[in-house]
């Protein structure tokens, strides 16, 4: 473990690393149902989405481990698995056979430019203040992700958002169904929160398991009775059907069954483009929070080794497109592992294996609810805001575009667009303060801040 890993360079352990990416693996394992939801909407196979998302989410996460060491680990990314279903398929008209070859061309691409450098370029350009950042944003993000799977928050005609009330869940008789799980969900988020505060190894990983086991109990007593038309399903494992793997056949290799004359036409090119996008700057944007928070950036801000990171990444999206999902990304809840200590590439090695047991053991990881994982989301979130300290705020020039890029990014939903606003707001008030030589703004940030403009304007 020690030649693999070099944990003791990175002050750590084989225990905290397989604690660290059990919990990773946990915090996740809400991918592994919802993906397969999502994408049915578009025609696919749910199950062999299944075994797809467990399957390309195992290969990504173990090229991080090879290629970078690091504990970062990848799954179908939540939000361009949406945009491929609802968007590209439901609204654009395509068949999911072309949203898949636009899915695998994106990972040529971004084979390509990681082997150029361009990648990790960018990464490098983005001053040390935003990628601090990024980190708050993304710790905003997440815990905004945890609080809507749990539907502590949900939609308000009056206010856009408010808080579930269980006053309408009495009266509705929604309190054993939706109103007992966000319960639940506040009570795992005290749970979890003290311990941490007592230092109890595996806190995280704790909570998702004590409210899980809490929700159990609520369904043995009749406080939780299942509703699928509420989208509340049994928190008990089915074995019913026996262990079997659900078949690939539906949807491997369908990429290449795509009409060519599709792959011809504009649009297609827009909808590449718009994965491209997506993909490259969620990435980024994670890679920079996540490595911020675990203390993995050099004194100039740079994540060594990053190379192999955006290399697994882009690797794993072929892979991901040929075995038949949605774009592979490195997952903001690696976070969650980080945050448990891991360092190293054995935390994703753990994740990995997890995701390729959990082909066999389908029953048990599609019983964990979103309510439990919520807990985790929220506390994780609350760690990285953390990062928040390290800017400035005696300095505007500096506080104000980094405020932006935290504010975006819970708001309008999107690590890309938190880094939109970060990037052009901070050319733009140097620039126009008379800071930019100050700030050594390099000429790739400038080029950055076109860029994103005119996808404001053009896309």
């Amino acid at each position: 473990m020690e030649k693999l890993f070099h944990l003791k360079e990175n002050n750590t352990n084989v225990s905290t690393e397989v604690m660290a990416g059990i919990t990773t693996f946990m915090t996740m394992a809400y991918i592994l149902a919802v993906n397969p939801n999502i994408m049915s909407a578009a025609g696919m196979d749910r199950g062999a989405v299944f075994t797809a998302t467990a399957l390309s989410a195992a290969i990504g996460t173990l090229l991080m481990a090879g290629l970078a060491n690091y504990p970062f680990v990848l799954a179908p990314g939540m939000g361009l698995n949406a945009y491929f279903a609802y968007t590209v398929v439901g609204a654009m008209g395509y068949s999911w056979q072309i949203a898949l070859a636009a899915v695998f061309c994106e990972g040529i691409v971004f084979i390509i430019l990681s082997l150029t450098s361009v990648r990790e370029a960018i990464f490098n350009a983005i001053p040390m203040t935003l990628k601090h950042a990024v980190s708050a944003g993304i710790g905003l993000f997440i815990a905004f992700i945890g609080l809507q799977n749990a539907k502590i928050v949900i939609a308000n005609e009056s206010t856009l958002l408010g808080m579930y009330s269980f006053k309408s869940a009495l009266a509705n008789g929604e309190m054993r169904s939706i109103g007992i799980t966000v319960l639940l969900a506040l009570a795992g988020t005290l749970i979890t929160g003290i311990f941490v505060i007592r230092g109890i190894k595996g806190n995280i990983l704790w909570g998702i398991l004590i409210t899980w086991l809490l929700g159990i109990v609520c369904q043995m007593t009749g406080l939780y009775v299942p509703n699928a038309d509420l989208g509340m399903y049994s928190l008990l494992p089915d074995f019913s059907g026996g262990i079997q793997v659900p078949g690939l056949a539906a949807t491997f290799g369908q990429v290449f069954k795509a009409n060519p004359k599709d792959l011809m036409s504009v649009n297609f090119v827009i909808v590449l483009f718009a994965f491209l996008f997506v993909d490259l700057f969620d990435t980024l944007g994670t890679l920079i929070g996540v490595s911020s928070k675990a203390d993995m950036l050099d004194e100039n801000g740079k994540l060594p080794k990053i190379k192999g990171a955006l290399l697994a990444d882009a690797a794993a999206t072929t892979a991901g497109a040929v075995l038949g999902t949605s774009t592979v990304t490195t997952f903001v809840e690696s976070a969650s592992g980080v945050s448990e200590g891991g360092r190293t590439g054995l935390t994703s090695v753990t994740a990995a294996i997890l995701f390729g047991l959990s082909v066999f053991l389908s029953p048990v990881f599609l019983a964990i609810p979103s309510f439990a994982t919520a807990p985790a989301l929220i506390v994780v979130g609350f760690l990285m805001m953390g990062s928040v300290m390290k800017i400035d705020f005696n300095d505007a020039a500096e506080a104000v575009p980094a405020f932006l890029c935290i504010m975006a990014m819970p708001f309008l939903y999107s690590i890309s667009e938190g880094i939109s606003f970060g990037v052009i707001s901070y050319v733009i008030l140097n620039t126009a303060a008379g800071k930019a030589k100050e700030k050594k703004i390099s000429l790739l940030m400038y080029i950055l801040a076109v860029v994103f403009i005119l996808k404001y304007i053009l896309i």
